[in-house]
């Protein structure tokens, strides 16, 4: 029996009339089956594929249907989102406008801006143009170096205006990790060279920012030496752990993501835990410095902390102390600058 014959024979057999799938599967079968038990594997699949349309017709068409409904539910979902975010922008913008004359208002402002606004979103797409870039670029199979430079730039930028506490500091470096574990999930291939880069620039703009800190310390005027008083505990137990901390941002994002993903950020994981001295390095220098500067200045700090707070060159000390980002986008805006200019002078 011929194919095609054999096919119509199925169709002509097949019966909407039996209430199950198995009646009607047995009986569109039962009268072919010696002749399927001769048949090639490709007749087999043929009879099956007729039968799997037969069965499944009605839900495909619902599904199809509840895809397009998926897809416009989406854009409607992402159109809504970008006006929300706009709305945002021209509320804060109007109010901006109104304290422009005031800074201590605007820079209060600045900071319910950065609260308000979805920072970690636009961070997550800056990090997947940024690596998507870098592999479109690539013209000599390797891009370890052009994506450590872009991750360092992008880390660096992200954390350094901003207070290094650990919860900031970490949401900021799993958003960027968990954003190259996705770009890796669509480049298996690069995959481990996407990570490895990934996790080196991190790791350089953690210490770049450290070190930012640090110089800011030494040279801080003496009347914002409460801004470290009031946070002193804090930061110096961030300080101290900086290497826990990175160490923990890529076992958490390894434990939800694929095996295979998994078992990269594991042993890379591994093997920095022996790069992360300059990062020990820095953080406990740091520490030391502000340990040191504060206890001198604590014997003078009763006294004076009135006098001190109440100063205009303290309250510009906290000003800037406390301005996490200043704008956002201007902010992150910058970092991918840097990062094209990083990827332009690997290209050249």
């Amino acid at each position: 029996m011929q194919t095609q014959e054999l096919l119509q024979k199925v169709q002509k057999l097949y019966n909407k009339r039996f209430k199950t799938t198995y009646k009607r599967v047995t009986h569109a079968v039962t009268e072919v089956k010696d002749t399927l038990i001769e048949a090639s594997t490709e007749d087999v699949k043929a009879v099956s594929d007729v039968l799997i349309d037969a069965e499944t017709s009605k839900i495909k068409s619902e599904l199809d249907e509840l895809l397009k409904q998926k897809e416009i539910i989406e854009r409607a979902l992402e159109k809504k989102s970008e006006e929300l975010q706009e709305l945002k922008y021209e509320v804060f913008n109007a109010l901006e406008d109104v304290f422009k004359e005031d800074k201590s208002t605007l820079v209060k402002l600045h900071q319910v801006k950065l609260q308000s606004i979805d920072l970690y979103d636009i961070l997550s797409e800056m990090v997947e143009s940024a690596l998507i870039t870098a592999l479109e670029k690539d013209t000599d199979g390797d891009i370890s170096e052009s994506t450590s430079e872009v991750i360092n730039e992008i880390t660096f930028e992200s954390i350094k205006e901003g207070s290094l506490n650990t919860i900031r500091v970490r949401k900021i470096l799993s958003t960027i990790l968990a954003t190259a574990i996705e770009v890796s999930e669509a480049t298996p291939n690069r995959a481990e060279e996407i990570l490895h880069a990934t996790l080196k620039g991190m790791r350089s703009g953690l210490i770049k920012s450290i070190d930012r800190f640090k110089k800011r310390v030494a040279y801080m005027p003496v009347e914002a030496k409460h801004i470290l008083i009031e946070d002193y505990d804090t930061i110096m137990e961030d300080l101290n752990q900086t290497d826990v901390l990175f160490s923990q941002v890529i076992i958490t994002q390894a434990s939800e993501s694929s095996q295979t993903i998994r078992t990269i950020l594991i042993e890379l994981n591994k093997e920095m835990k022996y790069d992360l001295e300059e990062l020990i390095l820095i953080s406990k220098e740091t520490a030391e410095l502000i340990k040191d500067r504060f206890s001198h200045y604590a014997k003078l700090a009763a006294k004076k902390a009135d006098f001190a707070l109440k100063s205009n060159r303290a309250q510009e000390a906290k000003k800037m102390g406390i301005q996490a980002f200043g704008v956002a986008k201007e902010a992150l805006g910058t970092a991918l600058k840097s990062a094209k200019n990083a990827l332009d002078k690997k290209e050249n």
